[in-house]
């Protein structure tokens, strides 16, 4: 039997309160998460990623964008959009075209049935989103934890290639 290789350092180990906040941190954006989907679920019949999906649609030009596109967009892997837009085709509410200028590429399209789907979701999703998050922290707040969420995901996403993101898997 190997031992396994002792690391180089020791790790900086989390001191308690930032253990206490990292805690904090994944206890309420798993909450979140799972309010949502459910609100979404139960409102709309779709999961929280696909009402992303077609929000992300619904604001491209002409209600379309490239697969690669929407997967970087919404932060997943190619696998797991490629499986959600078989879904929604499923559903109606978006179609694949493809790509006239590269044969392998797609687009996703939402169809007029997805607006209506998504337009009627919307109003409940927002109030869902508004008593989660936004109605229980002041405005310096909110504020506060953007700027933080946009350090933290700017940390996150590096430019250099061969960046290992969701959306190149």
């Amino acid at each position: 039997m190997t031992k396994a290789a002792a690391p180089a350092h020791e790790p900086q180990w989390l001191t308690a309160e930032e253990q206490r906040i990292w805690r904090s941190y994944l206890h309420a954006t798993t909450l979140l998460e799972d309010q949502l989907d459910r609100q979404l679920q139960r409102d709309a019949g779709m999961p929280h990623v696909y009402y992303g999906l077609l929000v992300k649609l619904a604001e491209s030009p002409r209600r379309r964008l490239r697969m690669t596109e929407l997967a970087r967009d919404a932060k997943i892997t190619r696998s797991r959009l490629s499986h959600a837009i078989a879904r929604l085709e499923k559903n109606g509410w978006v179609r694949r075209e493809d790509c006239p200028s590269d044969k392998r590429g797609q687009f996703a399209v939402l169809t007029d049935e997805g607006l209506d789907v998504l337009t009627n979701a919307a109003p409940g999703h927002v109030t869902a989103v508004r008593n989660a998050l936004f109605d229980r922290l002041t405005p310096e707040q909110q504020k506060s934890l953007g700027e933080i969420m946009q350090i933290v995901a700017e940390g996150l996403q590096p430019n250099e290639a061969g960046a290992d993101l969701p959306w190149l898997r």
